[in-house]
């Protein structure tokens, strides 16, 4: 899986996919916002499906179904610091494609964390409840699928150009046993990996994911007569794509990574990630999961929604479906624990969270760790699953340090985000916008007035439901770097420097909003905050979150009583 556009933002599916339509359709996505690379499983009538996570904590996120559309978080795979070590690991770095299977009782589930330790295997007979310490994989690559056949574990996954790969493991010890053989390369496309494999009427098949997790990504799938080869390709590959001519103005793109599974009824879906572009090719909320039927032919290959392609609403018959819960409102933080919805960055360190220091209050302490760090800052976030929306908060916030600061951020990664916040600004106490655009930090430090038309369009298309004006955001934007270039902003030379290589990207057509793919939103910390508002809109296409952070250790900074209301009219 191509790390480059991970999205970022922690998981708001309170027990519920508000897409449903009733017996004989459905929309997709399934589980929207950030929740990529997914796997699934079925135990009976029960469907158990997971996420890829990269820096986030806890990992790997488990939802329960009983019909493939409505999805309820149950819970995370890796809940503990010595599950999931993620200190200073990278933006986009971490947790990579998950796999989850079930066999003979027990639910398992492997992963790579490439920050540190390689492929692993947890275990539990409870999805819900607490996952095993992890099984240390001998194998290299990553996103690994566990398959099992005759009392044998075989582990298949990607080795970068060298294609799909498997060996035969020791399930007790991680250790490989015989020889790793590399099986299929795919079609030709970039970046075969998301390798997953099935067995059925006497063939093996091999489906993989190629192109790379953009534009170009497509699914598709060999079998043979033997697990270990030799793959023949299908004809008809791919059997799931959005690259073609058909489907290049679809709101549905980077269809890829998936995995199929037969209900109980005898028939065959298929779950995959895609994300939707928000304005021309950029998109926003990150890759995001998608459901589609599939049947297989009389040559025995399958066929994915009868065309290849994948819509948002889907006029198909589906498995009787469940009466969809009512969506979860608002977030008071009056419950001594946080809900599934909720996320750091990295392995958070606990004694900067708290319930009990004031009743009714979510109590954040800063530490000196702010978001542009690749470290651990107090830090809540949930992931952004509209495209429009609004989302408030009321906080108690006294700062006293000259670097103090809480309020909303909006959150791509360290070098990507945006942050309205209350902070201590010469003595005094100010509301202020700031922004980190790769290697700008505006309104931080030196820079603190910048591009005032920008920031009258991002403001008026969050807060006034009006459509922002792209071609004045980029004019104000190329106008500003030209200041910075000619020295009439003092920022230093290295700002200088981006801002002529900023300036040389827009000679050369290139947006400036590329740098804004965001694809979560978050909380983090340092005083009191009350609750928390988020409101679903027509109109701009930004995620929020509260952020708190940049105090020095021991210092009295705390955001307490966060509350959090989420509103989808």
């Amino acid at each position: 899986m191509n790390q480059s556009l991970k999205l970022v933002i922690l998981s708001f599916l309170i027990g519920i996919s508000i897409f449903s339509f009733g017996r004989n359709g459905y929309q997709n996505p399934v589980i929207p916002g950030f929740h990529p690379d997914p796997s699934v499983c079925r135990v009976g009538d029960d469907f158990y499906l997971v996420n890829s996570t990269f820096e986030y904590f806890p990992g790997v996120p488990i939802f329960h179904s009983k019909d493939l559309v409505n999805w309820e978080q149950i819970g995370h795979c890796l809940t503990r610091d010595s599950q999931l070590p993620l200190q200073k690991c990278g933006a986009s770095a971490g947790i990579y494609a998950p796999t989850i299977r079930y066999n003979e009782g027990i639910f398992y589930m492997i992963t790579t964390n490439v920050s540190g330790g390689g492929n692993f295997i947890v275990t539990t007979t409870d999805p819900a409840g607490e996952w095993s310490e992890p099984v240390w994989v001998e194998t290299s690559g990553i996103d690994p699928d566990l398959f099992f056949e005759n009392g044998k574990v075989y582990v298949c996954n990607t080795d970068g150009k060298m294609g799909i790969q498997i060996n035969q493991i020791d399930l007790k010890t991680g250790k490989r046993i015989g020889e790793t053989r590399r099986i299929w390369r795919g079609t030709g496309g970039r970046y075969p990996e998301g390798p997953h494999i099935y067995k059925k009427d006497g063939w093996y098949y091999l489906l993989i994911s190629e192109g790379g997790t953009e534009y170009g990504h497509k699914i598709t799938i060999a079998r043979s007569r033997e697990l270990m080869g030799p793959y023949m390709s299908n004809p008809a590959n791919p059997i799931l794509t959005h690259a073609d001519e058909e489907k290049q103005d679809s709101p549905i793109q980077g269809t890829g990574h998936a995995d199929l599974i037969q209900a109980a009824d005898g028939s065959w879906w298929m779950v995959c990630l895609a994300f939707r572009p928000a304005k021309g090719r950029f998109h926003i909320m990150g890759r995001e999961t998608f459901l589609a039927p599939v049947i297989w032919t009389e040559n025995s290959w399958p066929v994915v929604n009868g065309n290849g392609t994948i819509d948002l609403e889907m006029n198909v018959k589906t498995l009787p479906q469940g009466s969809v819960k009512n969506e979860f409102k608002r977030v008071e933080f009056d419950d001594s624990k946080l809900g599934f919805e909720w996320n750091y960055l990295r392995n958070p360190a606990r004694a900067n969270y708290s319930f009990t220091e004031k009743k009714g209050f979510l109590t954040l302490k800063a530490t000196e760790v702010g978001l542009d760090w690749a470290d651990t800052p107090t830090f809540l976030g949930r992931r952004q699953e509209h495209f429009n929306f609004e989302a408030t908060t009321e906080m108690e916030f006294n700062p006293s340090g000259e670097n103090d600061e809480a309020g909303l951020t909006v959150l791509m990664n360290d070098k990507h985000h945006y942050k309205f916040s209350v902070r201590n600004q010469g003595g005094k106490r100010v509301l202020g916008i700031s922004n980190r655009l790769g290697g700008f930090n505006f309104g931080a430090g030196k820079t603190v007035v910048v591009m005032p038309s920008v920031y009258s369009a991002l403001c008026d298309g969050v807060y006034e439901n009006r459509t922002a004006n792209f071609k004045a955001m980029d004019a104000a934007y190329g106008e500003f770097l030209a200041k910075l270039n000619a020295g009439m902003v003092d920022c230093g030379s290295a700002c200088r420097r981006a801002a002529q290589q900023e300036l040389r990207r827009l000679g050369n057509g290139e947006r400036a909003w590329n740098d804004f793919k965001f694809q979560e939103a978050a909380v983090s910390g340092g005083r009191s905050i009350d609750y928390i508002f988020y409101k679903e809109y027509a109109g701009f296409h930004f995620s929020l979150l509260l952020s708190v952070g940049g105090g020095a250790p021991g210092s009295d900074k705390r955001i307490q009583k966060i509350g959090y209301s989420i509103y989808t009219d």
